[in-house]
């Protein structure tokens, strides 16, 4: 079971909903058990200070994951054990939705399924690693109807 929150302080007109992102990440935790994963859509001024703090880059991302960092014996008494936040900026989807000619609910479900994956521990910082998790990002968006992100 996946709880799921999803916080919307973005002002942005056009952010899926939360039955929306509860289908683009379920194919990612089905063997995850019960976890808890909150979603916060906001704008670029957040994005910005959150992408500076914790990566030390000031401009605003598309998307940053902060898995959960409890003690063991704290998540061996939780029902649903945290896995963590995924912060996804709603004005950096839609401009590289537009710069990148993706439909934008595409891109939305890119993203999600993307910060699931780092909060379960995959990472692109090297060639290898960027494969795997990209084949995996891949594989999950097809089985949601989505195309290929990486190709043009």
């Amino acid at each position: 079971m996946i709880e799921l929150v999803v916080q919307d302080v973005s002002g942005f007109g056009e952010v899926p909903g939360h039955s929306a992102f509860s289908q683009w990440i379920q194919p990612v935790l089905a063997d995850s058990g019960s976890v808890g994963l909150t979603i916060r859509v906001v704008d670029e001024a957040e994005s910005k200070a959150l992408n500076l703090q914790y990566r030390g880059k000031a401009y605003p991302t598309n998307v940053l994951a902060f898995p959960a960092d409890l003690p063991p014996q704290v998540i061996d008494e939780l029902e649903t054990p945290p896995l963590g936040d995924i912060v996804i900026c709603a004005g950096v989807v839609a401009s590289e939705a537009t710069n990148q000619n993706k439909p934008i609910r595409s891109h939305w479900a890119h993203l999600a399924v993307h910060g699931v994956l780092h909060l379960l521990g995959f990472d692109h910082q090297d060639d290898d690693q960027a494969t795997v998790m990209e084949s995996l990002e891949v594989r999950y968006l097809a089985e949601l109807g989505f195309p290929n992100p990486y190709q043009a």
